[in-house]
């Protein structure tokens, strides 16, 4: 991590600051894969709380000189880890996505790890691939935030 950029255990203080980026709507287009309802604070808070309580799940915020300006994310899908992150957009373009997941992925021993992206997510994909991620598939799925299928790429960091 560099000097301005920090990872930390997620506080109560924090959900505010992610409930408010959920609700972007230029974010959540190109996130896709989205809440079902971004503007449903019941479904934010049992989401959260599941994130929060979950045993293998690992959960950061993330601060740029003490300003929270997204999370990361490591969780269990199957047998698998996947990760996820979210920068706010009004930080995007200035490597804290980059630089965050980077910082998580080195706190993960297991390896590989896996990622999702939409495929029209070109940002989303540069990080990706600037962690070290490489494309392995693709599929499919109905994205909430686009409400239809969208296509995505499925990444994997290997050993």
């Amino acid at each position: 991590m560099t000097a301005d950029l920090r990872l930390r255990e997620v506080r109560d203080e924090d959900l505010p600051h992610f409930y408010s980026y959920q609700r972007d709507p230029e974010a959540v287009r190109m996130a896709a894969f989205t809440a079902d309802d971004p503007d449903d604070p019941a479904e934010f808070a049992a989401h959260w709380h599941r994130v929060r309580t979950g045993p293998a799940n690992r959960s950061w915020t993330v601060t740029v000189d003490g300003t929270v300006v997204g999370y990361v994310l490591a969780f269990p899908v199957g047998e698998r880890t996947e990760v996820s992150y979210w920068i706010d957009r009004a930080h995007w373009g200035r490597g804290y996505a980059t630089r965050a997941l980077g910082a998580l992925l080195r706190e993960l021993p297991q390896r590989p790890v896996h990622a999702r992206a939409a495929k029209d997510n070109h940002g989303s994909l540069a990080v990706l691939r600037k962690c070290g991620f490489v494309v392995r598939g693709e599929d499919h799925g109905f994205a909430p935030g686009r409400g239809h299928d969208v296509a995505e790429w499925v990444l994997e960091l290997a050993a």
